[in-house]
């Protein structure tokens, strides 16, 4: 089992830059795959980056492709989503999960633990 805590959320003006944080408890954190997600409001949860246990493999949803990068520090338990050249339609909840699959998907289903989620807002 794993606890995920996200961090790092906040306001920022469009074009502007955050950095997400997902600290990770356990000692196996390097045994999950893990992801992020987010949800506006009135919407479904859509998938918006994954990366592979070791790091080596990673996943990006089209419409953040070139403006997102997403790492890990299994050292740290902590994976991170770098966010650059926000646009007015990121503004949700961010969530972090976690999967026991080689390879991040898309799908919601195959992540077996989440975190409590973090809030982005980009003002225009």
């Amino acid at each position: 089992q794993v606890q995920l805590v996200e961090s790092g959320g906040g306001l920022v003006q469009a074009g502007g830059s955050l950095r997400l944080s997902c600290a990770a408890s356990g000692r196996t954190f390097s045994s999950w795959t893990t992801g992020w997600f987010r949800q506006a409001p009135g919407k479904g949860r859509e998938f918006v980056s994954g990366i592979s246990r070791s790091g080596g493999n990673t996943l990006y949803a089209h419409s953040v492709k070139g403006r997102f990068t997403i790492s890990r520090d299994n050292a740290k338990n902590t994976v991170y989503l770098q966010m650059s050249s926000l646009k007015p339609e990121d503004t949700a909840v961010f969530y972090c999960a976690a999967s026991w699959v080689t390879y991040p998907g898309t799908d919601r289903a195959q992540y077996n633990y989440w975190g409590q989620g973090t809030q982005v807002t980009v003002s225009s």
